[in-house]
């Protein structure tokens, strides 16, 4: 199970490879990458790893004395507490993604859930948790797994088949640079003693970790914080859609604007796996709900906030929408807006039409409707 290499910590074996009093970490030394960064830092936000020394090396008489070890070795085995992707033979995935992992995704696997138990004050069972965990995963992790193993994004054969280009050049930037960019050039100028040398390697290596890390707790506190929190929002909203349009396409948001797609998308599936279930044993569907086209909420949290009207997208990171604001309506203003659509109060709609403004709930609904039906 992924929890027990956690567990295994607080046992007789913990006091192994601890120098001075705390667990010893090894990885590689050499160029490092956003894996073993992320990897380290991970462990090290436990309290067992709190006070851990590091080991960057290739020598495996060191690497034995480590309590853990790192994206180097060639083993994988959780129990030895050794997390190693590139050995042969190696296929492990995250649970229900297809992603082969990196030494980053092998440590998430086995200690991310205690990681989001110590965020959320929950036991490790907790749903929240383990919804977190795979959410964290998807989001964060799964993407450095990616990049390690050489996982584009596209299939390439299919970008080939269709012809498709990048419109503009994004500097190879992504998570992975992050990390890569801290590594030193090829002219950089390197200490001639080999152990001043591998502590400048070392420092740069702990920056790195220091840079990832930040990205992924800033992660995990915002999907604790903030978009944990707006799930249940989400829920009634969408429970309550048939309220604002019989065919269930617009869905309001009462209180105030919250982080809505992940969850809209999520709570559509379950709707239509629900559904299928129901037509499956034979039962009748019982909903003609179509998928929400448009989502209203209040611009702030007072009595008196104008609203907006936002067209779903296709996919959360998409800019392709459902169906966008009648393009009449696009890039217009104010009394502009009122006059071309009709409906009073109008503030305006993007040129893009993925989103638009009235100054009253009835007036962003009449918008809603009236762009359901052009």
């Amino acid at each position: 199970m992924a929890e027990s290499a956690a567990k295994r910590l607080k046992t007789s074996d913990a006091s192994s490879g601890s120098g001075s009093g705390g667990l010893r970490i090894g990885t590689h030394n050499g160029h490092f990458h956003a894996d073993e960064a992320l990897a380290v830092y991970m462990l090290r936000l436990l309290p067992a790893y709190a006070g851990s020394s590091l080991v960057r090396t290739r020598d495996p008489s060191q690497l034995q004395a480590c309590h853990t070890v790192v994206d180097v070795g060639g083993e994988y085995d959780a129990a030895a507490h050794r997390y190693d992707h590139h050995q042969r033979g190696f296929a492990a995935t995250f649970p229900g993604r297809p992603t082969k992992l990196s030494s980053a995704g092998l440590v998430f696997l086995h200690f991310g859930r205690p990681i989001v138990a110590q965020r959320l004050a929950a036991p490790e069972d907790a749903e929240e948790v383990g919804l977190l965990w795979r959410k964290l995963y998807e989001s964060f992790v799964e993407a450095l797994d990616a990049h390690d193993n050489g996982v584009d994004a596209y299939d390439p054969a299919l970008l080939a088949q269709v012809g498709a280009q990048k419109r503009f050049s994004d500097s190879g930037f992504n998570l992975g640079a992050l990390v890569s960019r801290l590594n030193p050039s090829w002219n950089d100028p390197a200490p001639a003693d080999p152990a001043a040398a591998q502590a400048a390697e070392d420092e740069r290596f702990l920056a790195a970790s220091a840079r990832i890390g930040e990205e992924f707790s800033r992660g995990l506190d915002y999907y604790a914080s903030a978009w944990l929190p707006a799930r249940a929002l989400v829920r009634d909203a969408y429970a309550k859609r048939l309220q604002y349009d019989p065919e269930g396409r617009i869905m309001v948001l009462e209180g105030q604007a919250v982080p809505w797609k992940d969850h809209l998308y999520t709570l559509e599936e379950e709707a239509e796996a629900e559904e299928k279930e129901k037509e499956k044993e034979g039962g009748e569907g019982g909903s003609s709900a179509k998928k929400v086209l448009y989502v209203l909420y209040p611009e702030k949290p007072v009595p008196e906030a104008k609203w907006r009207v936002q067209a779903v997208p296709v996919t959360k990171d998409s800019f392709q929408s459902r169906k966008g604001l009648p393009e009449p309506w696009r890039g217009a203003r104010d009394e502009d807006v009122e006059k071309i659509s009709g409906i009073p109060g109008g503030v305006f709609v993007h040129a893009s039409g993925f989103i638009g403004g009235n100054k009253t709930f009835e007036g962003a609904k009449a918008m809603a409707e009236k762009a359901c039906a052009f």
